[in-house]
């Protein structure tokens, strides 16, 4: 798996960083998780996109692709994948059109708004989402040395993040009283 230049540095810049925090602002707990994760997701786009560079695709066009690869039609409004994966409808535009230029996709018009346009994944976008994604899973997308457990941990403490957000709606848990488990 690439790796991003290591810093091989004699101490952990981030603990580090937390104890002198603590002298002088207090606790420091927060602080040094949100800066452990601003700095793992710097080493994981930095791995994700150097087993996607040989597609010339980064982990967002990637993601793109992906999206389109799980609509029926293959296809979908601008705006439809700028609100699943989250971001600016500027960045769609930007990512689709670098993904046209490759080939990967194409734009339509929107047959149902007549402003609208669709991207719509081809044959060569297909074929490049498959071999991209066995290259990301045999790398483990970058979490290989997280057990599958560790990583459902991972996701439900960012989930809770998430959900504070606003990303989406909590799923109601209600008791199952024939069961007695959660619903």
């Amino acid at each position: 798996m690439p790796q991003p230049k290591p810093l091989n540095l004699p101490f952990d810049p981030i603990d580090r960083a937390a104890e002198t925090w603590r002298v002088h602002f207090g606790p420091s707990s927060a602080m040094a998780a949100v800066t452990s994760i601003m700095r793992a997701h710097q080493i994981l786009l930095s791995q994700l996109d150097s087993l996607l560079k040989p597609y010339d695709l980064t982990f967002a066009r990637y993601e793109a692709l992906v999206l389109l690869t799980f609509s029926r039609a293959g296809a979908l409004p601008l705006s439809k994948i700028g609100e699943r994966l989250m971001v600016h409808p500027t960045s769609v535009t930007n990512t689709v059109d670098r993904l046209a230029k490759s080939g990967l996709v194409t734009r339509l018009p929107n047959p149902r708004d007549g402003r609208g346009v669709l991207a719509e994944i081809t044959p060569s976008g297909r074929d490049v989402v498959r071999r991209a994604t066995d290259d990301l899973m045999a790398a483990g997308f970058g979490m290989e040395m997280y057990a599958d457990s560790e990583l459902g941990d991972l996701f439900g403490l960012l989930r809770t993040l998430r959900v504070a957000a606003g990303d989406f709606a909590a799923p109601v848990m209600r008791q199952d009283e024939e069961h007695g488990g959660l619903l």
